[in-house]
């Protein structure tokens, strides 16, 4: 045992401080779980827009092909990507080719939150 100088035990005086600290520890813990739930669900969000983006870009490839083909360029566009997606695609025929625009909602996991459209664009030529 170590003695502080006027005859008190210090090792019995740390228990008693540890034990009060006990719930400040647990209360601190509660006020930052809402700052990591907002963390995770930010990085969600963000990586559910690049996966839109590239979900677009595989949809206007696809609909550029179906178009080049003499087909439906959104039957190929709306084929080519995940059907909880929605998507418009637009086909412009020019000359020797046909450019296809694909716009998919972004969809968002943050209740009120719009963040627009993932816009892409893929040129093929025409199949003659």
């Amino acid at each position: 045992m170590s003695y502080d100088g006027i005859g008190r035990d210090r090792g019995r005086d740390r228990g008693r401080d540890r034990g009060r600290d006990r719930g400040q520890v647990a209360l601190e813990y509660l006020g930052f779980i809402p700052i990591l739930i907002l963390v995770a669900m930010a990085g969600v969000q963000i990586g559910l827009i690049a996966y839109t983006g590239q979900q677009a870009g595989t949809a206007a490839r696809s609909g550029a092909r179906a178009a080049s083909l003499q087909e439906s360029a959104q039957q190929g566009c709306v084929n080519a990507i995940s059907s909880s997606l929605s998507v418009d695609c637009s086909a412009a025929e020019g000359g020797d080719d046909v450019t296809v625009t694909a716009t998919v909602d972004i969809p968002s996991i943050v209740p009120g939150w719009d963040f627009g459209t993932a816009q892409k664009t893929a040129t093929m030529p025409l199949d003659h």
